[in-house]
């Protein structure tokens, strides 16, 4: 684990299998049964055609930078040596947005379009929530 301060998801019913499989280095995503939507974040029912038929699917892990941001005034002190923080937008090959870190590239290596994979499970337990690094690809 971590001595930072990170804040803790929420467990529900509906994101329980997601958190648990994220402490595993698996990004578990859900798929509509009915419109085929891949939807995250993980929710009842699906958000383009409401229908409550949802199944688990697990991703790939691997994706791109859509978008990103530097946060250069963390919230808490205790991430001042890991300044600047890259947050960013990233899509999964699966077709789901989502907002992730991304760790081992230096800021100014990061661009829209650059390739990312998930963080292996080891690794992956000092975040509570997906977390990507660049891909070698």
């Amino acid at each position: 684990m971590t001595d930072k301060p990170y804040p803790q998801p929420r467990r529900d019913a509906d994101n329980s299998a997601f958190l648990a499989n994220w402490r595993r280095g698996r990004l578990l995503l859900q798929r509509c049964s009915a419109c085929r939507q891949i939807i995250f974040y993980p929710r009842p029912y699906c958000p383009q055609c409401w229908s409550e038929r949802i199944e688990e699917v697990e991703s790939a892990g691997r994706g791109v930078v859509v978008s990103y941001s530097l946060v250069r005034r963390p919230n808490d002190s205790a991430f001042n040596d890991e300044v600047p923080i890259i947050l960013a937008e990233v899509k999964v090959v699966e077709g789901a947005h989502m907002l992730a870190r991304i760790i081992d590239t230096p800021p100014e290596a990061v661009r829209s379009g650059l390739s990312v994979i998930l963080l292996d499970h080891v690794r992956a337990a000092r975040f509570p929530l997906p977390t990507f690094r660049p891909s070698s690809d």
